[in-house]
């Protein structure tokens, strides 16, 4: 990993793998330790993986911006302008793919494709959540592995957890690597919360894949199909009896989808 200056803050980064370049923005409270690494190690064949820390997240600092997806959106460019990136590929997972739509809207010409997972348009026309998860994503405890098994009961069905009894070990040591303190939690909910692109989607024109788990709780499936119908390159992908967390468990279905959208001749340059 290292670390480049973006405007009012040091960027924590990593670059893996060789190709076109595909810029991959986590989620709320989340860094880029959090990648399943199978996804990662499949990805890193054919693209140039960009990872980073969001503001705030990991080892990435607060700094003085507001905290808004705007904000994250402009770090983002600037985070490419500081690696000589112009232009790529970009996925975003949930919070992260709030940030992409601000990134797709405010810096056009920075996005090849866009990649949307498990994520929404926010404001009064966003399907929420039950109160019961509301409440869960709210309550932030200090100890990781407290953290750790509230968010997986988010990600994941009882069911799938069972069967694959690994899954918390690993996940709290990726979780556990430079921990998001309660208050800057906090302070990126309060972003999420008053994001809002719905008016705004039919501008973003470059070609989009939406992906969601049908059985996804915190971002309801419905949300995809809203991004869906007001993007006017779009196409949506939903894995069936996956939640949240269907990055992880898909990988091998979600890969090979990303790779055929991403590489698919569109009459231009992919």
């Amino acid at each position: 990993m290292d670390s480049v200056r973006v405007g009012d803050i040091d960027v924590c980064f990593e670059v893996r793998g060789e190709g076109p370049p595909l810029l991959m923005i986590m989620g709320l409270t989340a860094n880029l330790d959090w990648w399943p690494p199978e996804l990662l190690e499949a990805l890193e064949k054919r693209y140039r993986l960009i990872l980073f820390d969001n503001r705030c997240a990991g080892r990435t600092p607060p700094g003085d911006g507001p905290f808004t997806m705007r904000q994250f959106a402009r770090d983002t460019a600037g985070l490419m302008e500081a690696l000589g990136v112009e232009r790529a590929h970009v996925m975003g997972v949930s919070m992260g793919g709030m940030v992409a739509q601000e990134l797709a809207l405010n810096h056009p010409e920075k996005v090849d494709r866009l990649v949307l997972c498990c994520t929404f348009c926010g404001g009064v026309h966003a399907a929420m959540p039950g109160a019961g998860v509301l409440v869960k994503m709210a309550r932030r405890s200090p100890d990781p592995e407290v953290q750790a098994r509230r968010a997986l009961s988010v990600l994941f069905s009882e069911e799938w957890l069972s069967e694959h009894t690994d899954t918390f070990e690993n996940f709290l040591g990726r979780v556990s690597k430079a921990y998001m303190t309660p208050e800057n939690a906090r302070r990126q909910l309060g972003a999420v919360l008053r994001f809002n692109t719905y008016g705004r989607l039919g501008g973003i024109d470059v070609p989009t894949l939406i992906m969601c788990g049908s059985d996804d709780i915190l971002v309801l499936p419905r949300n995809s199909r809203i991004l869906a119908s007001r993007m006017p390159d779009s196409r949506l992908r939903e894995f069936t009896g996956a939640g949240h967390g269907f990055i992880h468990q898909c990988h091998e279905d979600v890969v090979a989808a990303v790779d055929s959208f991403l590489s698919e001749d569109r009459g231009g340059a992919a």
